[in-house]
């Protein structure tokens, strides 16, 4: 019987795989088959990819690097389609039937293409201890969905490039809001199902965003920093004979001052492997006092109150042997239970399975080394990436592990995306391609050897947006390199 459901299994996985290679064949409008076969040609490379001209040199890839370099440049994905895809795909799912997602942004770094249009400074780790970087480049906005257990896998839904001067709370409710709305429409939720969890870090503002989706069946996680203060509940109104108006917030909640905090509604204590105790702490109806400036700007009528629950973490021991600072976290849902507390920061630790996700890309999948010029061409060439990394998940059950002489035997439902994609190149082998072959072409005469070229690209300013929104372009008669070079006079 284990054989069989074995066998069960392999062919269900197949099915899935061999219709998803399809699907997404259609998605591509424009130059398709070239597209696909560098989707192709990335998962059976050997080894880390470091340039795209090392994909045109693959079996797999029947054309040669300019045909690879058009697709990319003049190729056309169906984005909306592909979305649509991913959404009706099976999504890792938690214990209690409940969907988790984490929402980051990762940048794509290019501090060097002066010619690049659309860039913004990326907020970026140096290699020193808490070094940080503002470097031009195109930042993403990623929405995965999250598995449960320690695992490097996640099931990338959608992927956003923002652009200079964005408001990158707002895209994140644009964003936010379609997944959701494509997997309730793909059956991924239904009435009556836990509501899907939000993970996100300290960069967005969490009450704002559960604030603006709450008409949506979602919960939204987010860490703040630990200089917050929060306010609780207006306390019940009590007659005054002078009168005045009633109070609109309550009591001070300062993270930093243990005197503010006053008596918890929940405390668990969970014994974990890595980080020791684990003490949660939460506080429930708690809600930052908002004010009409910045982001409430343009907010009509009275501010909201957007009560939720906080939550300290404190653990004791990291793995590192770093200092470990208590981390907060505030929760859109309110009369939290201990259960509600563990799932909580339980998920939170799961959010940074996105991390592992952005480096799988970076460092094997080759998704920031091309030196596109274009950011539409980085757009699709994301979309290949995405697209790729679902194909090696759907294979997870197909794949065997192709170790080296010295790593450590894996269990098959413990391969990491690496693992699963040393074996893809086998695994396609059984899978009729739908790419045509390609048609035979003579390379083009290219620029008369000794010519130089006359017509300049254009270069762009990093980050500059004008008050009306529309990007900053350096006037015409003003050129770099005009001002003359201070000289020193001897007297």
């Amino acid at each position: 019987m284990p054989s069989l459901v074995h066998q069960d299994v392999r062919q269900d996985a197949l099915a899935k795989l061999s219709r998803f290679r399809g699907e997404f064949y259609d998605c591509l409008t424009s130059r398709g088959d070239a597209l696909f076969e560098l989707a192709d040609a990335l998962l059976c490379t050997d080894g880390p990819v470091k340039t795209l001209v090392d994909l045109s040199l693959a079996p797999e890839h029947r054309r040669g690097h300019g045909s690879l370099y058009a697709a990319l440049n003049n190729g056309d994905v169906d984005v909306d389609r592909l979305r649509q895809l991913l959404a009706e795909l099976p999504l890792p799912r938690a214990a209690d039937g409940r969907l988790a997602l984490a929402v980051d942004v990762s940048p794509w770094l290019r501090p060097d293409a002066a010619t690049a249009p659309d860039r913004s400074f990326c907020h970026t780790y140096g290699r020193g201890k808490d070094e940080h970087r503002m470097i031009p480049g195109w930042p993403y906005s990623i929405v995965v969905a999250l598995e449960t257990g320690r695992t490097s896998w996640a099931a990338p839904l959608d992927a956003v490039r923002l652009e200079p001067g964005a408001d990158v709370c707002a895209i994140t409710v644009a964003q936010l809001r379609w997944v959701v709305e494509e997997l309730v429409a793909a059956g991924q939720w239904q009435q009556g199902d836990p509501k899907i969890l939000v993970v996100m870090d300290a960069g967005y503002e969490a009450p704002r965003i559960a604030h603006l989706l709450a008409d949506l069946p979602l919960e939204v996680l987010g860490r703040m920093r630990s200089d917050r203060v929060m306010r609780r509940s207006t306390p019940p109104r009590v007659y005054v004979p002078t009168g005045g108006r009633p109070p609109k917030h309550g009591s001070e909640f300062v993270f930093g001052q243990a005197d503010t905090w006053g008596q918890e509604h929940a405390v668990t204590v969970t014994e974990t492997r890595l980080y020791g105790k684990a003490t949660a702490r939460a506080w429930d109806r708690l809600h930052p006092r908002l004010t009409k400036r910045a982001a409430w700007l343009d907010h009509d009528g009275e501010l909201p109150l957007i009560e939720g629950t906080v939550i300290r973490l404190a653990v004791e021991k990291l793995p590192s042997g770093g200092v470990n600072k208590p981390v907060w976290l505030w929760w859109s849902g309110t009369d939290a239970t201990s259960a509600d507390v563990d799932r909580c920061w339980q998920s939170f630790l799961r959010r940074f399975d996105i991390e592992h996700n952005f480096r799988f890309w970076k460092q094997t999948l080759c998704w920031t080394k091309p030196r596109l010029r274009s950011p539409e061409a980085a757009d699709r060439w994301t979309w290949l990436v995405i697209a790729a990394h679902t194909q090696l998940r759907l294979a997870r059950p197909l794949a065997t592990d192709l170790r080296r002489p010295w790593e450590r035997p894996t269990k098959p439902h413990r391969l990491t995306p690496a693992r699963v994609r040393r074996g893809f190149r086998n695994l396609r082998a059984g899978f009729p391609s739908p790419a045509r072959a390609p048609k035979p072409t003579r390379p083009g005469p290219g620029r008369p050897l000794g010519s130089k070229n006359r017509s300049s690209a254009t270069r762009h300013d990093v980050g500059r947006v004008l008050a009306t929104g529309e990007p900053y372009q350096r006037p015409a008669h003003h050129k770099r390199g005009t001002k003359p070079r201070r000289t020193i006079t001897k007297s």
